[in-house]
């Protein structure tokens, strides 16, 4: 009897249990809004939640369940895919199997996980939109007006203002749903009968337009009305209306004149439907308040000109144009399959100072990239002026010297009367200080607002530390890289140049993958790049080319490889992979084929960019000792990029490939060791941090070498007084390469220096972004933007990964296996952080007294981690004051590795870890 009721205590415990495990964060793709998907195997994920005192919880199997509507997926019906139950771990980037999808079509689904603690109920629904998967489906036309007007300029300074376009329609009643499908190039604004559809700004997302244009897609049901109806959407000049017309042809590309392509579905509760499409019956007017939108010179908005109620229906448009309908563009139309730009956060001002009669300059207290959103009150006709700048002159005027020909200035005309709120609508800037003119009465700091503005994408990463220094260098790289993100990733906001070179993201874009969820950019760049690929094969610097900088370098196209290598590792992603593993072979053998001779790739470009210059005023260095060889940095990427595509080639099944790659690595190891290595003095060419770096990190030593040349290293940057001598190839691995040959604390020194050149004299010199150079404050205005992250390296994947513990195994990227093995510094007491990965959030929170260490552990469900603890002894090791060894969640993988640590297996859980240290 006593184990009847034991057996029974025990059901009941496994079953509340059970209960508590939960599926959450259902995913489509990487979609946080997933409207318009357009690739016909969607990709599904979920997150598996347990209560904190749950440990060890994996999944064993799967169940997915997809329906037609939302009727039937309450009731658990899946009439488009029953998956069955899937014995399997696997919870992220699952690809879709059932019936086929159909255009515009709405899908809900639902998941349930058997776990070895027990089953979960079904989750709660979540749904997903397909685009236009066939252009054949599209019944619109574009339309728009080639030429421009009487006010408008054509030229390298060009003004163009907004075309203004509607359409009014009527809609029978009980509307079931209304979608809306638009694309205006370059941007556009979208409204129904008076109000905006969505929230994003400056869509859609830019593309290399004469290979891809984008379109977005709306759920517009609560915006169409029984009856009347008028669509109405403005479209401005974004990168399709170039912004220096006529001016370097050679360099800028450029596409056309704004047009619009809208298609808007509406289906009844009776079962019929109706599409509203752009035809010739549309009209528009150009004479509108938008006098001109320009990405480096500002917007101009006339509101005496307003067109008051031209969204909505009933509007007198006699004196509006007939639209014509205009060449589409020659780009394959695609649906946006990233998170639009949004005002992701408000900047309040923190100064007014009053300059001169009637001129003011205001201090937003960050440099960060967005607009000004203005309230005023005051006379019909009244010019405001907004000037921006990302510093100031000593007297206290603003400095555009670096901005370069970019005017960088909004207008705005009153139409006076009540208080008037206005911001641009197709425009950014990168700035921190604003010169205020024009302004009726004297300005106060409640009459501005600053908006930032990035793509929508969570802030997934948290790391602070005891070092004041370095907590502000990481809040300096976050502002930098959410001001940098525009729909691709950018180098700078806000001189004219806001171009998106590949060169600066090569590992850049891993460290900005632990602050942001930004796998859905990434992917989208991998397709901007291989858009830009020639038929030969090259890969520009500049991927959309809006700029036609095919250098045939390896290190700035090399990123293509590199990036994609970032989705695997730290998203577990796969298929970019193997979508652009064709594209990218194709650059490796055009590369090999006209610039590799003897095993050696013969040309470079940009060299080993910004090394640090022995003079403040310098743009870049003059000392030769300081210049790394072209040819040994363009070979030795070369020979890392082919490590990259060997893994590649058999993730994409095309193992064969790797026999041709294993011959490739063999002899281009000995030819640039034959041609590089100094074997009296164990150095490579002139023995630079870089040089010695590169071959050392990516395994192209000769054998028994590696501490010897390693030795240079060190004396290198010892006879610098431990300050970064490295540009930004070097740069993008020296951190990692100090913690991995057992200097740990040098690659600490280096991250928390406070004098020039550091990231911490940027701080000390009052910066609140990373700058493009190391003396961004001295040097000549030509090049020194303030808001950029080329500099930043490898910085912010050592500190997550070293400093924090906190990395993907190889053998299992994406966390689905976790390293957790933190360093400890001389001079640093303690580090927090928290990584939301596609798992769940992982926690490492450590702090060191002495050599006791207090270590908080927190492991998502579905995952495993290795714990990495340099104790004493396996008995100096403790969980919640346990023993770890006598704890049946703890395994013991390696009593004691090659560095000394103690390596512990464990699954999910939160822990709280004691150990004394070695």
């Amino acid at each position: 009897m006593r184990n009847f009721i034991g057996i029974i205590c025990l059901l009941i415990g496994s079953n509340l249990l059970a209960q508590n495990i939960n599926v959450v964060n259902l995913k489509c793709e990487y979609l946080i809004n997933p409207l318009g998907v357009d690739v016909i195997q969607p990709r599904l994920s979920w997150q598996i939640n347990a209560p904190n005192n749950t440990r060890g919880v994996e999944q064993q199997a799967y169940e997915i369940i997809v329906a037609s509507s939302k009727t039937n997926i309450d009731k658990n019906i899946g009439d488009i895919w029953q998956s069955g139950r899937q014995a399997s771990s696997q919870s992220v980037l699952i690809n879709y199997n059932g019936k086929p999808l159909q255009s515009s079509a709405y899908y809900y689904w639902k998941v349930k996980v058997h776990s070895n603690k027990g089953a979960s109920g079904w989750s709660s629904a979540a749904f997903w939109n397909m685009g236009i998967l066939d252009n054949q489906q599209w019944k619109g036309k574009w339309i728009g007006y080639d030429s421009s007007f009487a006010w408008d300029s054509v030229s390298q300074w060009a003004r163009l203002s907004a075309r203004y376009f509607r359409k009014e329609f009527t809609s029978a009643s009980k509307i079931k749903r209304a979608t809306a499908f638009v694309s205006g190039l370059g941007l556009y604004e979208l409204y129904l009968n008076g109000k905006k559809a969505g929230n994003d700004v400056l869509a859609p997302a830019p593309a290399d337009y004469r290979k891809s244009a984008f379109y977005n897609t709306y759920d517009v049901t609560s915006l169409v009305q029984p009856g009347k109806n008028a669509i109405g959407v403005v479209v401005g000049n974004g990168r399709y209306f170039t912004m220096r017309q006529d001016y370097k042809p050679h360099k800028i590309n450029n596409f056309g004149y704004p047009k619009l392509l809208l298609q808007l579905e509406i289906e009844y509760t009776d079962g019929r439907k109706s599409i509203i499409t752009t035809d010739e019956t549309w009209k528009f007017t150009a004479d509108g308040p938008i006098r001109t939108n320009n990405e480096y010179d500002g917007e101009e908005y006339d509101a005496t000109k307003e067109l008051t109620g031209w969204n909505i229906a009933g509007f007198n448009e006699n004196n509006w144009l007939p639209v014509a309908t205009v060449t589409a563009p020659a780009g394959n139309l695609r649906s946006q399959m990233i998170p639009g730009m949004k005002v992701m956060q408000l900047i309040q001002p923190v100064s007014i100072k009053e300059m001169a009669p009637g001129k003011y300059i205001m201090d937003m207290g960050q440099n960060f990239s967005g607009w000004v959103k203005l309230r005023v009150q005051g006379k019909r006709g009244t010019r405001v002026q907004l000037k921006f700048a990302e510093s100031l002159q000593p007297d206290g005027n603003l400095y555009t010297a670096n901005l370069r020909d970019a005017r960088v200035t909004d207008i705005y005309t009153l139409k006076g009367g009540a208080v008037e709120g206005w911001r641009p609508s197709f425009v950014y800037h990168g700035f921190r200080y604003v010169e205020i003119t024009g302004f009726p009465g004297k300005p106060t700091l409640a009459n501005f607002t600053g908006e930032l503005v990035f793509d929508e994408m969570k802030t997934t990463g948290h790391l602070t530390t005891d070092n004041a220094t370095i907590n502000a260098i990481l809040k300096n790289a976050w502002w930098g890289i959410a001001s940098n993100y525009k729909g691709m990733p950018v180098d700078c906001p806000q001189r004219n140049e806001r171009q998106p070179w590949l060169g600066d993201r090569a590992t850049g874009a891993g460290g900005e993958s632990f602050l942001f969820d930004n796998a859905a950019l990434y992917a989208k760049w991998l397709d901007d790049i291989e858009d830009a690929q020639t038929p030969e094969g090259a890969i520009p610097d500049v991927a959309p080319a809006f700029w036609n900088y095919y250098s045939d370098n390896v290190t700035w196209p090399g990123t293509y490889i590199l990036v994609a290598d970032m989705l695997h590792r730290q998203f577990g992603d796969t298929r970019n992979i193997i979508k652009h593993y064709p594209s990218m072979k194709k650059w490796m053998d055009y590369m090999r084929g006209r610039f590799m001779k003897n095993y050696i790739v013969t040309k470079d470009k940009y060299g080993d960019w910004c090394v640090p210059p022995e003079s403040l005023e310098l743009i870049r260095s003059k000392d030769s000792t300081r210049t790394t060889d072209g040819e040994l940095l363009a070979t030795s990427y070369y020979y890392k990029l082919l490590q990259l595509m060997k893994g590649f080639a058999i993730i994409s099944n095309q193992a064969t490939d790797t026999v041709l790659y294993n011959e490739l690595l063999v002899n281009i190891h000995k030819a640039f060791n034959d041609k590089f290595f100094n074997v009296s003095k164990n150095n490579y060419s002139n023995n630079t941090v870089t040089a010695n770096l590169l071959p050392l990190y990516f395994g192209m030593m000769p054998a028994g070498k590696e501490k010897a040349v390693f030795e240079n290293i060190y004396n290198k940057l010892a006879a610098d007084n431990f300050h970064i001598s490295t540009g930004v190839i070097g740069t993008q691995w020296l951190l990692r390469g100090l913690s991995k040959y057992n200097k740990p604390q040098t690659a600490y020194t280096l991250a928390a220096n406070t004098t020039y050149p550091s990231w911490g004299y940027m701080v000390q010199q009052g910066a609140t972004t990373i700058w493009e150079l190391w003396n961004g404050n001295t040097a000549n205005p030509e090049m020194n933007s303030q808001n950029h992250l080329m500099l930043l390296g490898d910085l912010i994947i050592w500190l997550y990964e070293n400093a924090g513990g906190i990395k993907a195994t190889n053998a299992n990227p994406g966390f689905k296996e976790i390293i957790m093995q933190p360093e400890f510094y001389s001079g640093l007491q303690s580090v927090k952080a928290g990584y939301q990965s596609v798992y769940g959030t992982i926690t490492s929170n450590w702090q060191l007294k002495g050599k006791q260490l207090q270590w908080e552990v927190a492991v998502p469900a579905n995952t495993t981690a290795l714990l990495c603890i340099p104790a004493v002894s396996i008995q100096h090791i403790f969980e919640n004051n346990k023993h770890i060894n006598t704890l049946a969640e703890f395994k013991i993988i390696t009593p004691v590795d090659a560095n000394g640590n103690i390596v512990l297996q464990t699954g999910s859980g939160h822990y709280t870890i004691t150990a004394t240290l070695k």
